[in-house]
């Protein structure tokens, strides 16, 4: 949950440039199966198996549970490898923009159906953040067309009060960790509405101003093909005007080339 897709297009028998990272041409030739690629293909391996070792043995064994926690730590700590490296080294591809988000909210989603499943986590924080996650995620869609709205910090704390409340509530804690979890939890879905209703206040405002561009460019365009078409209705009319006077001197060239006109002009002399 990085914010940025993640994977890419790295690239083997590519040449490093100055500052470590691969130029545009070492981007195209990359391969697919590159670093940062197979962080987000691990990530999505290990959500069955997250969820194998939660729910195993009625899914209220600390130990299978420690386990559990430990590959849920590993898919959070893969997210933030596998951006990074996508974003130092440009090995961002399509494949990743598509993977990589899938990948986190599978993860998360898994984390939080099965918590709430065992009974440990209410449904309704369950919804909240799930319906937040997937409402942002067409919402990106719907205003891809006019641009990219940046991570900000409020979704970088999200992304970290919510990955530190599942892990926590993964664990089988009691006493006062398990009150501080509550806090925790209570603070990454406040943090979770209001980066959302952000994200929906800046995606209204990007299409606004999409829009508003398209009309501006299209009614400049219009205006072009306007100027354009009445510059050639003027070259048209000027080049009938030109005929006209051709065909005039031509006929008055006739006309005194005529044979009485010849006699009389012989008479004259």
């Amino acid at each position: 949950m990085t914010g940025v897709p993640a994977s890419a297009a790295g690239g083997s028998g590519a040449t490093p440039v100055r500052g470590g990272k691969l130029g545009a041409a070492a981007v195209n030739q990359a391969s697919l199966w590159n670093i940062a690629n197979l962080l987000t293909m691990a990530r999505l391996v290990l959500v069955p198996g997250f969820v194998v070792l939660l729910l195993h043995d009625g899914g209220y064994d600390p130990a299978w549970r420690s386990i559990a926690w430990a590959a849920f730590a590993v898919a959070m700590i893969t997210d933030v490898f596998d951006g990074h490296l996508a974003r130092k080294y440009n090995l961002v591809t399509d494949f990743g923009k598509i993977a990589d988000p899938i990948a986190d909210k599978a993860i998360m989603g898994a984390a939080l159906i099965c918590l709430s499943y065992l009974g440990d986590l209410p449904w309704w924080v369950t919804g909240v953040i799930l319906f937040r996650e997937l409402g942002i995620t067409l919402m990106r869609f719907w205003v891809i067309r006019h641009g990219v709205i940046p991570a900000s910090r409020g979704g970088k704390m999200k992304t970290l009060a919510q990955g530190t409340a599942v892990g926590m509530y993964v664990l089988a804690l009691t006493g006062p960790l398990a009150t501080l979890r509550f806090w925790v939890m209570a603070v990454a879905v406040v943090l979770t509405v209001v980066t959302g209703l952000d994200y929906v206040r800046q995606a209204v405002v990007l299409r606004r101003q999409g829009i508003a561009a398209d009309r501006a460019t299209a009614a400049q365009e219009a205006a072009e093909a306007a100027e354009a078409a009445e510059a050639a209705l003027e070259a048209v009319e000027g080049a009938r005007s030109a005929g006209t006077v051709l065909e005039g001197a031509e006929a008055a060239e006739r006309v005194s080339g005529a044979p009485g006109n010849r006699g009389a002009a012989e008479a004259e002399r």
